[in-house]
């Protein structure tokens, strides 16, 4: 047995050597046909990448598993055994290179940090692992070891990143499970920083989408896993090396290339097959691809058509010409209009949605299979609404619905203002004033009062007038008295 397993790995090894022989084969013959593409349909290049109608992916898929999901959304379009436990491989790397940069963005490292090779990060290095040749006592830039990780497929560089963040391998392992714990990955597990095989080292499909997703929101991740070649400066102890990112996709000079891919790695091994995640970008969209366990075709020519690119490039066309994102609800849309009292030159005033709502949809399903519900908080209560309204008041909320399935609730606000209207607003609070009865009740006792006050008044006026003039004519009498008496005095005399 212990010889047929060598015998095994050695046709293996053969098998890998002469499909890897043909990749390079098949790059360098494409240079001149890319050259020529390049001047006869420079102009070509520059319009929008439109994908073709492509088949279902379902059909005779070439993976053990397979996922096609939204960044944006996280939303699945296309699905095949993605908890499926996979062999994780290189894609292991992903993990690796996420925790070196989130340590640089947290200011626990910093990429142009100095670092010497040790000889424990060969530990556990086979002869067939894939490495960069980096020496025991050879110093490079933390950057450097990034981009010879991902693009140059070093495994001792994952070593020594994980030492220099950590201070251990195992102890970064042990942070890669907790941060995948984390971001809620349940069918992963690691036991290295590279993705050389074991047993008890796992992935799925859709693991790999919440890993890979996560990697992407951090720029220098972007910048590293979307590079294809990177040269290493020369070292204290090695000339300058060239380093190619073994996803084929992102390689002008491949027949694999595939414009709306910007990102990825890929893996190869015995054990795992040929696998990739990747992310292509076109459409307004923004596609994660992940194949596992995929294989390689070889032609009667001897030509090879590795199936984890052919087969990426299959999903993802199917997904850009089957899903789209369109706004549902918008911001601008006037939604219903809402009935206002004492407003200056409007009796309403028109609702808008407070924000939008945007979805990624088949594209069979209509806009007129969404329901919008819409709540006015003043008819709904059965209370009046009155002036002044300033745009931007929260006057209800829409429900969008389709099928059952609620897509969200979002406010509704007044569109305009609406100004006072005074006169209206004095004539409707005298209306309502009259309209209750105690105060009609008071009112009159006020008016009764009032007259009772005013017949008080009256009757005093009269009675003193009258006083007023009885003294005048006592006075007049008096003094006429006085005259007639003075004239018989005279008379007498």
């Amino acid at each position: 047995m212990i010889y047929c397993h060598i015998f095994v790995r050695f046709l293996f090894l053969r098998r890998m050597h002469f499909v890897l022989y043909h990749i390079n084969r098949e790059i360098n013959m494409r240079k001149i046909k890319f050259v020529l593409v390049a001047i006869l349909v420079p102009a070509v290049m520059l319009f929008a990448y439109v994908p073709a109608n492509a088949a279902n992916p379902a059909q005779d898929l070439a993976a053990r598993a397979a996922l096609l999901a939204d960044v944006d959304s996280g939303l699945v379009l296309f699905e095949y055994n993605m908890d499926l436990r996979h062999p994780a491989d290189a894609l292991t790397k992903v993990m690796t290179l996420l925790l070196a940069v989130s340590a640089c963005e947290a200011g626990t490292a910093n990429p142009s940090d100095i670092i010497e090779m040790t000889e424990s990060a060969y530990y556990n290095i086979t002869a067939m692992s894939t490495t960069q040749n980096i020496l025991p006592g050879e110093r490079l830039t933390l950057l450097d070891l990034m981009y010879s990780a991902y693009v140059g497929n070093a495994n001792e560089a994952c070593n020594m990143i994980a030492e220099h963040i950590a201070g251990s391998v195992v102890r970064f392992i042990e942070m890669m499970n907790e941060l995948a714990e984390e971001l809620g990955c349940k069918n992963t597990n690691f036991t290295n920083t590279n993705g050389q095989f074991n047993d008890s080292q796992r992935t799925s499909a859709m693991d790999q989408f919440i890993i890979f997703r996560e990697a992407m929101t951090y720029p220098l991740f972007v910048e590293i896993s979307s590079t294809f070649r990177y040269e290493l400066g020369e070292t204290n102890m090695s000339e300058p090396r060239r380093l190619t990112n073994s996803n084929l996709l992102l390689s002008p000079n491949s027949k694999y290339y595939y414009r709306p891919c910007t990102s990825g790695i890929a893996s190869a091994t015995y054990e795992g097959g040929y696998s990739l995640v990747s992310l292509s970008e076109a459409n307004g969209l923004s596609l994660i691809c992940v194949i596992l366990g995929s294989d390689d075709f070889i032609y009667d020519d001897e030509s090879v058509d590795l199936r984890n690119f052919t087969e990426t490039q299959r999903i993802v066309e199917w997904g850009l010409s089957q899903f789209s994102r369109r706004t549902i609800l918008s911001s601008v849309d006037l939604v219903d209009k809402a009935p206002v009292i004492n407003g200056a030159g409007a009796d309403f005033v028109n609702l808008r949605p407070e924000s939008s709502i945007e979805l990624l949809l088949n594209n069979d399903i209509l806009d007129e299979d969404f329901v919008k519900t819409v709540t006015i908080y003043s008819v709904e209560s059965g209370e009046t609404l009155s002036a002044p309204i300033s745009a931007g008041d929260v006057l209800g909320e829409v429900t969008v619905t389709r099928d059952g399935m609620d897509y969200g609730t979002i406010l509704l606000v007044a569109s305009t203002s609406i100004e006072l209207h005074r006169l209206e607003f004095i004539r409707m609070q005298v209306n309502d004033i009259m309209a209750s009865s105690t105060t009609r009740n008071i009112i009159w006792v006020l008016v009764f009062i009032v007259l009772g006050y005013a017949a008080l008044v009256i009757r005093h006026n009269v009675l003193r007038r009258k006083r007023i003039r009885k003294i005048e004519d006592a006075k007049r009498h008096l003094m006429q008295e006085r005259q007639n008496q003075n004239q018989n005095q005279n008379q007498t005399r």
